[in-house]
């Protein structure tokens, strides 16, 4: 078992926060936390590019090349694999892992079952050492009204070699606890401000709670709120780094490598 499997398998959920750049990353990295994510959403948005359309392959890579050899865990959120190719896919994690990331996400986006286990099981054929944590949309994307398919889906990506699945969107303590039941891998549940605490989440059995893209949106709504306060001459709320400790994350990145010597 890899370091990253075995935060899956600890006391406690693992918790990994979601970075969009290598500023945001070494900041949470310095709070403690051992894994680091990669929020599609933020890296896309940050790029002027949409998330979810396969716009962001080359960006994916170049962030993980520049954040993998980091002291922490690096797992990516690579959409559906930016393929309908298993063996495109698979070159993909190759290069994320010589990158260093230790895990990546794959989406199924509610497209047919059998295709995304065959990129699942091209990725493990490939690098069978990085974690593929399979998620399915029929609770982000679809009403989750039939479990049936949830579990039908889930089932296909265990067989297919899957460490780990991910069912964004599910936040009800009832039907977690009910496909629990059905898994033989840890589950991965979207932490949301108005489901179960972590707590909660964690006395359920749930192996790993992500945040997606919520830090993003966070730290942008902390900036409107910052301005609203400025321009109403009111001292800004929370906190900030100050500019002499960004400078200093700034200089770590420039004078780390970049992962593959491109720099």
């Amino acid at each position: 078992m890899t370091p990253f499997a075995a935060l899956h398998h600890a006391d406690a959920p693992l918790l990994p926060p979601n970075a969009w750049d290598h500023a945001s990353a070494a900041l949470l990295a310095a709070q403690g936390f051992a894994a680091i994510g990669r929020t599609s959403l933020g890296v896309a948005a940050a790029a002027g590019l949409p998330d979810g359309a396969a716009a962001t392959r080359d960006l994916t890579v170049r962030l993980a090349r520049q954040l993998g050899g980091a002291p922490y865990l690096l797992s990516v959120d690579a959409e559906d694999g930016y393929s309908q190719d298993p063996s495109e896919v698979a070159e993909l994690a190759r290069e994320l892992a010589a990158a260093g990331a230790v895990g990546i996400n794959l989406e199924d986006g509610l497209g047919p079952a059998d295709l995304h286990a065959a990129k699942i099981a091209a990725v493990k054929a490939a690098v069978p050492d990085l974690f593929v944590n399979a998620r399915t949309d029929t609770h982000w994307l679809g009403d989750g009204a039939d479990e049936r398919e949830t579990v039908r889906r889930l089932d296909a990506y265990q067989q297919a070699g899957a460490d780990g699945v991910f069912v964004p969107g599910l936040t009800d303590p009832d039907r977690v606890t009910a496909l629990l039941k059905t898994l033989d891998v840890p589950l991965n549940i979207l932490y949301s401000p108005a489901g179960p605490p972590v707590s909660h989440l964690a006395a359920l059995g749930v192996r790993r709670i992500s945040l997606g893209s919520y830090l993003y949106r966070r730290a942008l709504g902390a900036a409107l709120d910052a301005m609203a306060d400025v321009r109403s001459g009111r001292p800004p709320r929370g906190t900030a780094p100050t500019y002499d400790e960004v400078q200093a994350l700034s200089a770590q990145g420039s004078t780390g490598k970049d992962r593959r010597g491109t720099s």
